[in-house]
């Protein structure tokens, strides 16, 4: 297994700016993300997986332990650098982020050439194969806040593609769709990864997205990771009542025959 992501026991602590304020850390992080893999990231609410997703695309820096892609340390890399191999496509977009879906999806080249202030030719070509590619090629000139949320989704993706990533980081792409849009999403990742091979690090509350989509699963708690592995160990019904504080069933799909997690509700 070729790994193009390592975390060795890193760890990363807030500053708490006053005595009654909250505190939150990283602690004693490690996993790998094998080339060409889903890998996915769940756990509960302050779990650990926005600061995760931060200290990888360099937002942040540890303060203790290693971060590794494709075996350089990433303090170590510029951001512009990290950005040409690292595309995270957010849960959303700023309201009233004034661009087309164009101008939007050729911000993903700014990475590559972060003194200079116009597109190429070159650049064009690219977004237009990741507009077509996420089929938003004819909405092009559309506004962003004209679109449906499963058109914003594909133009995010556009624009992660157009940065010619070696991993797509994603942070909850399916949160605000409907369940037309959430099949289509987990249609376009498959296509991504089995196509060509993207590496992909999904970051999920839907349990069962992660199921359905992922080779392999990390599950975290209070910033340290619980269980890492295959689906089926990490999808456990002791384990996830353990980390969730809820009664779950876990079962198989009856088409996939993936798992799939259930919440038994309160006096039922």
């Amino acid at each position: 297994m070729t790994a193009l992501v390592e975390f060795g026991r890193v760890g990363f602590a807030y500053p708490v700016p006053h005595r009654t304020a909250r505190s939150f850390a990283i602690r004693d992080l490690s996993f790998t993300v094998a080339a060409g893999e889903i890998f996915g990231v769940i756990g509960p609410n302050a779990s650990g997986k926005t600061t995760l997703i931060r200290l990888l695309s360099r937002v942040l820096e540890p303060d203790s332990g290693d971060i590794r892609l494709e075996g350089e340390r990433v303090r170590r890399l510029t951001r512009a650098a990290v950005a040409t191999r690292i595309a995270v496509v957010p849960q959303s977009l700023p309201q009233g982020f004034p661009y087309t879906v164009e101008e939007l999806v050729l911000m993903g080249r700014f990475p590559h050439a972060p003194g200079r202030f116009f597109e190429s030719e070159g650049d064009r070509g690219i977004a237009v194969e990741a507009m077509t590619a996420m089929d938003v090629l004819e909405l092009r000139a559309e506004p962003l806040d004209r679109l449906s949320g499963g058109e914003r989704q594909r133009a995010l993706l556009a624009r992660a593609l157009c940065q010619r990533p070696r991993l797509l980081v994603l942070d909850e792409p399916t949160s605000h769709l409907d369940l037309r849009y959430q099949a289509e999403c987990v249609g376009l990742l498959r296509r991504l990864n089995g196509s060509s091979g993207l590496t992909i690090i999904l970051v999920t509350h839907d349990l069962n997205l992660a199921g359905e989509l992922c080779h392999r699963l990390l599950l975290l708690a209070d910033g340290s990771a619980v269980r890492e592995g295959p689906v089926e160990s990490v999808l456990d019904e002791a384990t996830l009542e353990a980390v969730y504080g809820c009664r779950v069933v876990v079962d198989k799909h009856p088409a996939s025959r993936r798992p799939t997690v259930q919440v038994v509700w309160p006096g039922a």
